[in-house]
């Protein structure tokens, strides 16, 4: 290829798996995230948002999730993030439910709802676990028991995959978005000799050749590079703004403990005055009842 492009550029990635050309990618990457979990593997699928690269050219492509409805009715998101931030899962979680329930229109009853999947491609971590790269997320109890049987989130961390040798189509599709921008189509390792895998590389040769799919996909790279430039001044300030409500916060109580140990300084020294002042008045009261019995004694030996 002229330049090397990376699958996970937002327009490289919806062009891989939004368009009608590659709506057998789609379907077999669907069958290869979700596997077991479907019932039966997808057979056919629609492209709900597809691609449109004059509509990224003119629009700068504000829509870069892909949408799809499989023959029965289900639905599924697709979306890539580069960059991982504060309200990323609460974005994850509403895109999902909007999706679940944009299928009834007024007057339907819940019985026509049907499976929604979104499943996200995650560049930078996102879950604390350090290992685990798959995450799904359902409706179901501490006991594993589903309240319904109607899809869920997938989470895939790429940062976190790390597989040498591919063992299924799921790792296959992994491998291919973690290292898509190194691989040479002259040169393509075993991994890649699937149908699949060429047809995903043939992708990448028409953003690397043809020159206005080129400058389209640097206009969204420069984009999301400067995004990425706004989020880490945006955390910079946030961790700066923490670390001054953390210092302010030490002061605070390095002021409150000061405060303390003077109030327990001054009550000692009251404690000690008052100590002092009772010790007087009861060498006063037995001076005073000394020489009482004095003066008694000597009026006693006049009398007598």
């Amino acid at each position: 290829m002229r330049h090397p492009i990376d699958p996970r550029i937002d327009c490289v990635f919806k062009a891989l798996l939004g368009t009608e050309t590659n709506r057998a990618l789609l379907l077999h990457f669907l069958n290869a995230m979700l596997g077991a979990e479907l019932p039966a593997p997808i057979s056919g699928v629609e492209i709900l948002n597809p691609y449109n690269e004059r509509e990224f050219l003119d629009d700068k492509l504000s829509i870069v999730d892909v949408k799809a409805r499989d023959d029965h009715g289900g639905l599924y998101q697709i979306e890539i993030q580069l960059l991982s931030y504060r309200d990323l899962p609460a974005r994850i979680s509403y895109g999902w439910a909007d999706l679940y329930s944009s299928q009834l229109s007024d007057g339907e009853p819940y019985s026509t709802l049907k499976p929604t999947y979104a499943i996200w491609l995650l560049a930078e971590d996102l879950l604390p676990d350090p290992d685990a790269y798959l995450h799904d997320f359902r409706l179901r109890d501490p006991q594993g028991r589903s309240l319904l049987n109607h899809g869920g989130i997938w989470l895939l961390e790429l940062n976190k995959f790390h597989a040498e040798w591919v063992n299924t189509e799921q790792e296959r599709w992994l491998k291919f978005f973690k290292e898509g921008v190194t691989l040479d189509t002259d040169a393509l390792p075993p991994w890649m000799q699937t149908p699949e895998m060429r047809q995903a590389m043939r992708t990448l040769e028409r953003f690397s050749e043809k020159d206005r799919a080129y400058h389209a996909y640097q206009a969204r790279q420069n984009y999301l590079r400067q995004q990425m430039s706004i989020q880490q001044e945006l955390d910079e300030r946030r961790a700066e703004a923490e670390q001054a409500r953390q210092f302010a916060e030490q002061s605070r109580a390095a002021e409150e403990q000061a405060r303390l140990a003077l109030e327990q300084e001054r009550v000692a020294k009251e404690q000690e005055r008052a100590k002092a002042d009772q010790e007087r008045a009861e060498k006063e009261a037995a001076l005073a009842e000394l020489a009482s019995l004095k003066a008694q004694m000597q009026e006693q030996g006049r009398t007598e």
